[in-house]
């Protein structure tokens, strides 16, 4: 899903072998590589664990932080590991705070991640990273399917407003405390709702889902989708509703549609995050791309919803201002990403 705008443009325009590694069975990347490499699933235990400690010198690019941190360690050998993000959400209050520290190169999403890193080693005394501006390709992929012909927004006027529940995890979540009584009055209201659980919230909080499904499951403008692979329900919705979820800004980004924020506690690992003095980007965007709420006030949601829709011209410049400030190379990260990652390779090699 983050990889395959890169992977596809190695493959179409570079010519070196890739090797595809997926810790899940149906993980949708194990197919984008093809004949130009080979894909293997490594499982989570302890198989996984020793062949990245032994992993063959060269270049490894990783969509997971905390390397070295916690059981996946470095490899003995000269490795030269790059991180891709899989979120648009700042480096520094949701993430552990060595999450990117291990890394030769990271893919910057934008200007929030170039700033918060080069802060960090600053103030840590750290090496100076390599720090690309890359982009976002899930954002990108959205952009594209967007702008498809067949993709036209729907102007029927007389149907209800379609609102997509799709927040962050954890015990402090919005579907974890407050997500049963905000499906109540959003249906009662009149409006159409799905609920996208993280998949997070399914695993730990399972009682939240079955209690959903029991109260509304039958009702006519009741929808809760679990496969968050799909995006058909991005693309239906007319806003989103969300916490402190980095999906937010992939809705309100690649379809220039609004997101109503309930303002339930900070989403974090990192509980000195304040002490780099930047404000992280989910906080920051939220008065850019739509509106907040205060999780006493939900009463108020459905007028909220329907004033953030009403001037769709207006809320759309808006957000495209935001996207444009806030993402590199919006529909290049994928040939951009490729070139850079066939330039460090080509160094590695010329080294070696």
């Amino acid at each position: 899903m983050h990889l395959g705008p890169l992977i596809r443009q190695l493959v179409a325009e570079h010519d070196f072998p890739l090797c595809y590694l997926s810790s899940e069975p149906d993980d949708p990347g194990l197919d984008y590589v093809g004949r130009h490499g080979a894909s293997f699933v490594i499982g989570k235990g302890a198989v996984r664990n020793v062949l990245f400690k032994s992993f063959p010198a060269g270049l490894l690019v990783m969509t997971m932080p905390d390397i070295e941190t916690f059981h996946i360690k470095r490899s003995v050998n000269a490795v030269h590991y790059v991180y891709v993000h899989h979120s648009l959400i700042s480096t520094h209050m949701v993430y552990l705070p060595q999450a990117f520290d291990n890394f030769e190169t990271i893919f910057c999403v934008g200007p929030h991640h170039v700033d918060e890193i080069r802060a960090r080693e600053q103030q840590y005394g750290l090496p100076a990273k390599q720090l690309f501006e890359h982009g976002y390709g899930r954002l990108d992929s959205i952009l594209a399917r967007a702008s498809a012909p067949n993709q036209a927004e729907d102007q029927t006027h007389d149907r209800p407003l379609r609102v997509l529940l799709a927040p962050s995890w954890g015990p402090h979540g919005l579907l974890e405390t407050q997500g049963v009584v905000l499906a109540g009055i959003l249906l009662r209201a009149g409006l159409h709702l799905t609920v996208r659980p993280h998949p997070q919230t399914g695993f730990l909080s399972p009682r939240v889902i079955s209690e959903l499904r029991g109260l509304y499951g039958e009702h006519a403008a009741f929808e809760l989708e679990q496969d968050i692979t799909s995006e058909d329900s991005l693309f239906a919705s007319d806003i989103m509703i969300s916490d402190w979820s980095g999906a937010a800004m992939e809705f309100a980004f690649g379809l220039e549609r609004p997101v109503l924020f309930i303002n339930v506690p900070r989403k974090m690992r990192n509980p000195d995050y304040q002490a780099l003095g930047i404000e992280p980007l989910e906080a920051r965007v939220r008065h850019e791309i739509g509106d907040v709420l205060s999780v006493d006030k939900l009463e108020e949601a459905p007028e909220r919803i329907r004033k953030l829709t009403e001037n769709r011209q207006e809320m759309r410049a808006r957000i495209r201002a935001s996207c444009r400030h806030w993402v590199y190379n919006l529909g290049q990260s994928g040939a951009r990403g490729a070139a850079e990652l066939a330039s460090i390779a080509r160094n590695i090699a010329h080294l070696t």
